[in-house]
């Protein structure tokens, strides 16, 4: 009693002598209204968004980031024997997802600071935490968003000649060397005995792109969670002298996001009586939509279940368009996701999603990747529908999601700060061929 895999073929084994031709339904009986997303754990990340983005659309968003510093190894750290001199420090921050934003006509500052409060590794820290920071700037650099670009460094072998290697592209901040004599080399030898002990005494890094000097719309660039500060120094010996390369790990990254909405946005999310001509759904733990069908459900239940009749839903396919010229500049999201909420209001998958539900056809079928040759996002929402319209669930909120590309193995509905893209969708907007819309094959059963 699901979706056919032909969706032309209607059959479903029913009685002949019993069985109503099945009917398509393209409907606009679907009310969508734009709302904040929960706040999200933004500690212990995969992909780190660092950003400053002013969208035309949307508004200002910010994504700062506080660090933790660990010392070199898992355990105690001993300095290495002789006379330590700095070359040069600095914090290497490696892409991991690319950059959503302007790459073409913005330049970015970033600025790095020193904590004034201690990263715990053991605490959960939410997106909107704010961080008190030293406001003694400990390095700086000024650069364009280069991710698919490789550089190169100066290879560090110790005993031997240094090299000339090409790397993935990073951004390589400078940092005062005097942090790094005050913190680590002139750090008690109780002090690098702990790991712990080093980053009570430390406290973290901040990282935030300096919104006066940064030029353009921005945008928001993706780094991977396994970053360090590494110190080139020599050290000499009995007269022999030897570059080294020390690495101060970053072993815990938290993000603090703020997002400052336009004045359209605004607008949408004072609407909660009106069905929305668009709808925006914004990663970064920004926006999500609140879906239902009540008028559907009413006509189906009151009309078509009359006299005795039983509906059968062959396939019921939700469709939605990103609006015309809002994907121009910045591409949508790649993937959304659709969840409910349980009498709890706990987030819970779709029948359709849900693995053990018998209805259900897969991640696959279920649908939510976007497709750049359609322009459509698709969503197989066939066996939650039939139980809307029999009763056998309960509607305590339906919702479309942005949600991250790494998870492919099921449905995901948790709310992420990793993915930094956005969606402009058209709502309920009559005038408009892009509507969102559901279509319905269905069985009307005399019993």
């Amino acid at each position: 009693m699901n979706s056919c895999k032909n969706q032309d073929t209607i059959g479903l084994g029913v009685n002949s002598q019993t069985q109503v031709n099945g009917t398509m339904i393209d409907t606009s009986t679907i009310v969508v209204n734009t709302v904040k997303e929960d706040s999200v754990v933004t500690s212990g990340l995969t992909k780190l968004p660092l950003g400053y983005f002013q969208d035309p659309i949307f508004g200002t968003t910010e994504s700062n980031l506080a660090a933790s510093l660990s010392l070199p190894g898992a355990t105690a750290y001993a300095l290495p024997s002789g006379t330590i001199s700095i070359d040069s420090t600095r914090l290497v921050l490696r892409y991991s997802d690319g950059f959503y934003g302007d790459s073409v006509a913005s330049s970015y500052k970033l600025n790095l600071y020193q904590l004034q409060e201690a990263y715990s590794s053991n605490t959960g820290y939410y997106g909107n935490k704010v961080w008190k920071v030293n406001p003694a700037l400990l390095g700086s650099i000024t650069f364009k968003a280069r991710p698919h670009d490789s550089i190169k460094i100066n290879n560090i072998i110790k005993g031997k000649p240094d090299s000339l290697i090409k790397v993935p592209s990073q951004i390589r901040v400078p940092i005062d060397n005097n942090f790094i004599i005050t913190n680590f080399f002139n750090a008690s030898s109780a002090t690098l005995a702990s790991n712990s002990v080093f980053q009570n005494a430390v406290k973290g890094l901040y990282l935030t792109l300096d919104k006066t000097l940064s030029t353009g719309a921005g945008g928001t660039l993706m780094l991977s969670n396994t970053d360090s500060v590494n110190v080139y120094c020599k050290i000499s010996n009995n007269g022999v002298i030897d570059t080294t390369t020390i690495k101060l790990p970053i072993s815990q990254f938290a993000a603090s996001i703020t997002h400052t909405y336009s004045t359209t946005i605004n607008a949408e999310l004072a609407n909660t009586t009106t069905s929305g001509n668009v709808f925006y759904l914004q990663g970064l733990a920004g926006l999500r939509t609140k879906i239902s069908f009540p008028n559907l459900l009413a006509n189906l239940r009151n009309d078509l279940l009359k006299n005795g009749e039983d509906i059968v839903l062959n396939r019921a396919e939700l469709v939605i368009s990103p609006a015309p010229g809002s994907y121009t500049q910045y591409r949508p999201l790649p993937k959304i996701s659709m969840y409910r909420l349980d009498i709890a209001h706990q987030r819970i998958l779709l029948q359709d999603a849900t693995p053990s539900d018998s209805r259900s056809q897969g991640v696959g079928s279920f649908g939510g990747y976007y497709s750049s040759k359609t322009n459509q996002y698709h969503f197989i929402i066939t066996a939650y529908l039939q139980d809307l319209l029999l009763k056998k669930t309960s509607d305590y909120g339906t919702f479309i999601a942005p949600v991250d590309t790494l998870n492919k193995s099921s449905v995901d509905y948790t709310a992420t700060p990793s993915i930094a893209a956005r969606s402009v969708a058209v709502g309920s907007d009559k005038t408009s061929p892009y509507k969102i819309k559901l279509n319905i094959i269905y069985t009307k059963i005399k019993r």
